[in-house]
Parts: C-alpha cells; structure tokens; sequence
C-alpha cells in the first residue's frame, strides 16, 4: 500500500464537500438536492464511479466550478467519492440534504479551508482514509471571543 496526499482546489470564495456514495445516481441526485435549497448558489458536483464505466460523472450550473470539481475528483482517483463545489452557499445549507441522499454513505468534509486528503493506493485501486481540513490551533478562545463568534452567529441568522 502507498499513501498519498492531495491537495483540493478551492476557488476564492468557494466551499467544497467531499463524500462517498455507492451509485450512478449520486450526481444527478446532488444536483437535486442542492438546486432544491439553494436555487441561486453556482455549483458543481462530480462524481467518481467505482464499477462499469468507472468514469466521473458531472452536473452543475457553473462551467468553471464544474472543470474544478472534475479536476480534484481525477486527482483523487477513487471511486464511489464525489466533490460539490459551491458558491453563494455555505455547506451547512445543504448537508443534511446530502446525508439524506439514500446512497450517500458518508462526508468526510465540508470546507472553505485548504483541504488535503490522505488517499491510500492498492493493487486494486485507491480510497480515502481522511482529510487535513484547515491549519492547527493557535491557542483558546478568551471571554472576548466567545462573545465575538456568538454574535457572529446571530448575524448571520443560525442562532437566535
């Protein structure tokens, strides 16, 4: 077994999602999804098969975050994995949508960070064993700045 990492492309402003799921419908059924609650976001969804054809399947509505989503996921080279690239949405609008996709197996992430995902390769193929989503901590929040991320979230209308 070798071990890889690779690194995400993330446009300026975007955020990605990287799962796994087990069906060709993945790709049009994400793209449902998120068009369903998000109807003016820019996305792209690519997903990479594991069987068959083993090609990786593309929808969206944004030709340049389409070719970017293709990108990671041949540079990921796993199967069964998608990428959704958005912008003008944050993944907390559409996770719980994405997990109820019935062949959505797991998220592994959900960032606007730099991401790099560990991949282990096989005789067989190549799978995901995590992600390194962001940089480490520099040290604990004080009283300031718990106030400061409270109203942060007020704002942007997630707490009350």
């Amino acid at each position: 077994m070798e071990l890889k990492v690779i690194k995400m492309d993330i446009p300026e402003g975007s955020n990605l999602v990287l799962g796994q799921s087990h069906f060709i419908k993945t790709a049009e059924d994400l793209y449902e999804a998120i068009a369903g609650i998000v109807p003016a976001a820019k996305f792209a969804v690519a997903f990479s098969e594991a069987s068959g054809d083993c090609l990786v399947r593309l929808e969206g509505n944004d030709a340049a975050l389409i070719e970017v989503a293709k990108k990671n996921s041949l540079a990921l080279a796993c199967g069964h994995t998608f990428v959704v690239l958005m912008k003008g949405a944050f993944p907390i609008n559409v996770l719980n949508a994405i997990k109820g996709i019935q062949e959505v197996c797991g998220i592994f992430c959900a960032t606007a960070n730099p991401l790099e995902v560990v991949v282990a390769e096989t005789e067989l193929g190549r799978g995901i064993l995590g992600v390194i989503d962001g940089l480490p901590p520099k040290g604990v929040e004080d009283a300031t700045m718990v106030e400061e991320r409270r109203l942060l979230l007020r704002r942007f209308g997630y707490k009350l």
